[in-house]
């Protein structure tokens, strides 16, 4: 029988009161697994955002929650038509997926590129931009930058793109270490990725931190060649990655000088 203080007490301990927790594990993810089949919608909400907030708070329930079995049970979610729901699905599974153990199953049940294109979506209404950052899900859309699927690499770029119109995300995908997968996916030639990935690098380029992440990930000497022998679409993405990246920092543009960055402007102008 399912039991609604179990899931009620998930919000109460990640909520800051874990000392409480005590025996509590097992039942507590049990029932939000169970609760997510419920009928209820409100029981339905409460149970993801339980999955959500333990699968980020705790690797240990990552674990647990794994082998419960909530990733087929949150996989349905990512097409529900209540907002919260989908979103606390969307995260949770994202969430479970920076655990390593957790990869196998939910690339299987196709999981995560879902949940990309779920958050795509949701991204797609600006006010959500803060909240889908706040949820802990940029990090996660940085992971999909390396994954094999090219459905993923695209979603997850579009959505990176969105959300970082918040300034507070563009912080949180530097620090998520998005800069070295956006600058290996410059010299991409199919899909339109490596165009893409320059949109994201321009807008993460404002952050002064990203400025030395670029440079450290050996952006530079990438970004020059693409400006010489890259498709003519994506040589003005460069161009406007570079004048971002050169603004108010004397070390980046002594670094462009020396990678020979002048002449294919020239050419460009």
């Amino acid at each position: 029988m399912l039991r609604r203080t179990h899931v009620c007490l998930v919000v109460f301990v990640v909520g800051g009161h874990r000392e409480r927790f005590g025996q509590e594990q097992g039942p507590v993810v049990g029932a939000c697994v169970e609760a997510l089949g419920a009928s209820s919608p409100e029981l339905k909400r409460a149970a993801t955002t339980g999955i959500r907030l333990l699968a980020k708070h705790r690797s240990n329930f990552c674990t647990l929650i794994r082998a419960s079995g909530s990733i087929p049970a949150l996989v349905p979610l990512l097409k529900s038509i209540a907002p919260a729901t989908q979103e606390s699905a969307v995260t949770a599974l994202l969430n479970l997926s920076l655990e390593e153990e957790n990869k196998k199953p939910i690339t299987t049940a196709g999981a995560k590129q879902n949940a990309a294109y779920a958050l795509l979506s949701l991204s797609m209404i600006e006010e959500n931009h803060w909240v889908i950052g706040a949820c802990g899900a940029i990090p996660s859309l940085v992971s999909l930058l390396v994954s094999d699927s090219s459905r993923g690499k695209n979603d997850s770029l579009t959505t990176l793109y969105k959300l970082c119109s918040v300034w507070r995300n563009k912080e949180r995908a530097v620090s998520a270490g998005a800069v070295p997968p956006l600058v290996g996916l410059v010299g991409e030639r199919s899909g339109g990725i490596a165009e893409k990935a320059l949109v994201v690098l321009g807008s993460l380029a404002a952050v002064p931190e990203d400025k030395d992440a670029v440079a450290e990930a050996g952006g530079i000497p990438v970004l020059v060649e693409a400006m010489e022998t890259g498709p003519t679409a994506g040589r003005e993405f460069v161009v406007h990655v570079l004048l971002q990246l050169a603004a108010e920092s004397p070390h980046i543009q002594r670094f462009l000088l020396g990678e020979g960055a002048i002449p294919p402007l020239v050419e460009l102008s």
